[in-house]
């Protein structure tokens, strides 16, 4: 009689284990209030600045301006949360570059009055949160993880 293997209870080499889609959906979730905290702590510090110098961003009179604004500001507060995450560089710059890529197609828009300045902000939040989604589900191992190790 030939003595029985043992039965392995680890998983075995090369085998991926992640947090699913828990996980994924809870980083979706931090990455929205990233975003309102950068438009909170980044958008009060352009507004504050502008009103000691007496100038003034509005989305009636500068929409360009103000929607970039609000894009970097919203940039700026997941890209330091993605890399106090762990995440690296490529991916937290896609997902900044979610927050943009709505106005390549908006701005020529508005230009050409197909989309008003009242619009405007509510289409580009419209078009962001599908494309962070799109990023997370390119990278979504990256993302399913509850601290992902990845090259800085």
């Amino acid at each position: 009689m030939q003595p029985q293997p043992d039965i392995a209870l680890a998983p075995e080499a090369g085998t991926r284990h992640h947090g699913g889609w828990g996980h994924f959906a809870q980083h979706y979730v931090e990455m929205l209030l990233a975003m309102a905290a950068g438009m909170l702590i980044f958008g009060g510090a352009v507004r504050g600045v502008l009103a000691l110098t007496g100038g003034e961003l509005s989305m009636g009179r500068q929409p360009e301006l103000a929607s970039l604004e609000m894009a970097f500001d919203m940039s700026a507060g997941m890209l330091i949360w993605m890399r106090v995450r762990g995440h690296g560089w490529a991916g937290s710059l896609e997902m900044c570059a979610a927050m943009f890529a709505p106005l390549a197609v908006l701005l020529p828009l508005l230009w050409l009055d197909v989309v008003s300045t009242d619009s405007l902000m509510m289409f580009e939040h419209a078009l962001m949160l599908p494309l962070m989604l799109l990023v997370m589900l390119r990278r979504r191992d990256e993302f399913a993880h509850r601290s992902p190790k990845v090259a800085r």
